[in-house]
């Protein structure tokens, strides 16, 4: 079932339940972000972290463009090479 009201929540499931006196399961399943529009929003940062260390700037550099932590960036570039890897074997 998708969400009646599908938009990204600012605060967590948990937080909502307590202030509504809900579970977080009905909080998530409410209000949740649609997964297609969630999976096209990961896809985008994917491909600006791959773009952005294709012009040769280093994770720190990446992380602070992006305003995300170098942490971050590793799994974004490392799914990024995963999925790209993926594609390529089953185009073979």
């Amino acid at each position: 079932m998708g969400a009646e009201t599908p938009t990204r929540r600012k605060r967590t499931a948990r937080e909502i339940a307590e202030q509504l006196g809900a579970s977080p399961r009905t909080v998530r399943r409410i209000v949740a972000e649609p997964r297609g529009e969630f999976e096209a929003r990961a896809e985008a940062r994917r491909a600006q972290a791959v773009e952005l260390r294709a012009q040769g700037l280093k994770y720190t550099e990446i992380a602070e463009a992006m305003g995300v932590t170098t942490g971050t960036v590793g799994r974004l570039l490392s799914d990024a090479r995963k999925r790209a890897a993926k594609a390529a074997k089953a185009a073979e």
